[in-house]
């Protein structure tokens, strides 16, 4: 069973960094595609970054393109965001997901929510100004 648990959010004001951290378990987690999307209030969950299995591919949503990077630890089935440069337009809460279905390296540019099947709970980032 696949299950995801998200952790780092926290309130930072602008300019600050953070970084997200998701545990997964399940089994074949080197083979999964993994992404991290968010949701402000009012607004439908983005797609930001996304990752291959083996971590060499990734994609960023042009809003956080240089300010934000993906990275996956396969070894201890770890998902991570490291976000610089913070905005007030970067609160959100945000998720972890996962892509378990096959040639999943395939729908990555999308950074869509089409093929992610698994989602953690969620966790809340909080920018001031």
């Amino acid at each position: 069973q696949v299950q995801l648990v998200e952790s780092g959010g926290r309130s930072v004001q602008a300019g600050g960094s953070l970084r997200l951290s998701c545990a997964a378990s399940g089994e074949n987690y080197n083979k999964w595609c993994m992404g991290w999307f968010r949701q402000a209030p009012g607004e439908e969950r983005a797609g930001i970054a996304t990752i291959s299995s083996g971590g060499d591919v990734t994609y960023y949503a042009d809003s956080v393109k240089g300010r934000f990077t993906v990275s996956r630890d396969n070894a201890n089935k770890a998902l991570y965001l490291q976000m610089n440069s913070l905005k007030p337009e970067d609160t959100a809460t945000y998720y972890c997901v996962a892509d378990t279905g096959s040639r999943c390296d395939l729908r990555l540019s999308r950074l869509s929510t089409s093929g992610y099947s698994y989602w953690g709970q969620g966790t809340q980032v909080t920018v001031s100004s």
